[in-house]
């Protein structure tokens, strides 16, 4: 079967994209388990260097963070790399669609992996009755909602301080690597339950309960790179439509404003007409299909970089407070 290289460049690097960053994800959790092991075995394991990254495993606090660095213009110094992450994140969705969704993000990997063994299975994947999908999407705007009332409007901004200045919160990290390593009964059941719900359903998770996917679909809405449909080219075939993971009708929109695009190029893929583009307004000319992976790839890298090179990437926690701390981690509070 012949392969047009055209229609396949954007899921080919959307796949490179997605499985080394996940190969990463995998390399930076080993190695921080293997960093908190030294100190739980009092040093004697050999030591590892902590890897910042861990933190964007802590979105909550990073919002927190952030409310703190523009009420107080202080730059939280125990988890910097948590704001960095989320920040760039945003500058992303802001930019290129809510891309760190459908081109970077670990668990989309593996909620896309999931629902496509399960199409493998089953024939097909299953759909939800339209009513009932509206409400259910709700869902991941209500848990933004009570995470943005609980962390922005109901904690005072002296408790706000208190709370990034405290043990609690130095080991944030460490109480999320024992959250997957020492799994409880009613976590596990709740994480085998959305695996075998995203079988059966596409993305069940994103699309029904990532309260950190809602925040970034809603600032996606502003960016200028959009999904855009060309109505003389469009012969209505609407094989976008069913390519699309979350199911919008790009078949009929000249342009897909919907929160629920994460940019994922799947429906430009699928087009025969060539009538579908991730574009900016205006364009007059067809961007070639390398520019938004481009797009993606860099503006990481400049969030990233910026934040290494100002200094709000490394921890200000030495290894005399992991020493300290570590071993005591689950007797912490705030």
């Amino acid at each position: 079967m012949k392969i047009n290289i055209k229609e396949t460049t954007p899921l080919f690097w959307r796949l490179v994209f997605h499985w080394c960053f996940f190969a990463w994800i995998v390399a930076i959790g080993i190695q921080f388990g293997l960093f908190v092991r030294h100190f739980e075995s009092g040093g004697v394991t050999p030591y590892y260097a902590r890897p910042p990254g861990v933190e964007g495993f802590l979105p909550i606090g990073a919002l927190a963070s952030l409310r703190h660095l523009l009420l107080n213009g202080e730059f939280n110094s125990f988890h910097p790399a948590a704001l960095v992450l989320l920040l760039t994140f945003i500058a992303m969705s802001l930019l290129a669609k809510k891309s760190f969704c459908s081109w970077l993000c670990p668990v989309g990997t593996v909620s896309e992996l999931l629902w496509k063994a399960g199409r493998r299975l089953l024939g097909d994947n299953y759909k939800i009755l339209y009513w009932l999908d509206m409400v259910m999407r709700g869902a991941k705007y209500a848990l933004l909602l009570f995470f943005c009332k609980i962390l922005l409007l109901d904690m005072p901004s002296m408790a706000l301080g208190h709370f990034l200045k405290s043990p609690y919160w130095a080991m944030s990290d460490v109480k999320m690597l024992h959250f997957f390593t020492e799994v409880s009964l009613i976590p596990a059941v709740a994480i085998i339950g959305l695996a075998i719900l995203s079988l059966f359903y596409k993305n069940f998770w994103c699309r029904y309960l990532c309260p950190y996917g809602a925040l970034l679909g809603l600032v996606s809405m502003l960016s200028p790179m959009k999904i855009r449909r060309d109505l003389s080219s469009c012969t209505h075939c609407q094989r976008c439509r069913h390519a699309c993971p979350s199911s919008l009708p790009v078949d009929q929109k000249p342009v897909i404003h919907s929160p629920e695009c994460t940019g994922c190029l799947t429906c430009v893929s699928s087009c025969q007409d060539d009538a579908l583009q991730m574009a900016p307004p205006l364009l007059q000319r067809r961007l070639p299909g390398w520019v938004f992976p481009l797009l993606v790839l860099g503006l990481y890298t400049v969030g990233v970089g910026a934040g290494m090179a100002s200094g709000h990437w490394e921890t200000i926690l030495s290894y005399r407070d992991y020493m300290q701390m570590v071993p005591q981690v689950n007797n912490l509070g705030f």
